[in-house]
C-alpha cells in the first residue's frame, strides 16, 4: 500500500499566517501541546484495540502516519512555545 501525501502549497501572506496562528491558538487554549500529543496517542491506541472487534483495517498505515504527523505538529508547537526553533 502506497501512502499519498500530496501537499497543497499555500500562498504565504501575513494575513494567512496570522489566521493560522489564531486557529492554533484556539486549539491550544483548551490544553497544552503536550496534552494534545498524549491524547492523540490515546485515541490511536483505542483505535488499534477496537480493530480486534472491527477486523482488518486496510488504511491502518495511512491512519498511523496521519496520527504521527499530528503528534509531530504538536511537538513542534510545544518547542515553539518554549522559545526553541522549529525543527
Amino acid at each position: 500500500m502506497e501512502m499519498h501525501t500530496n501537499t497543497h502549497p499555500i500562498e504565504s501572506t501575513d494575513s494567512t499566517l496570522l489566521a493560522y496562528g489564531r486557529e492554533v491558538g484556539k486549539l491550544l487554549s483548551s490544553s497544552s501541546a503536550e496534552s494534545w500529543s498524549d491524547e492523540l496517542w490515546t485515541m490511536f491506541t483505542g483505535y488499534i484495540i477496537s480493530l480486534k472487534e472491527q477486523g482488518h483495517a486496510p488504511d491502518l498505515c495511512d491512519t498511523y502516519f496521519s496520527f504521527r504527523e499530528l503528534v509531530a505538529f504538536f511537538e513542534n508547537v510545544e518547542r515553539i512555545g518554549r522559545g526553541e526553533e522549529e525543527v
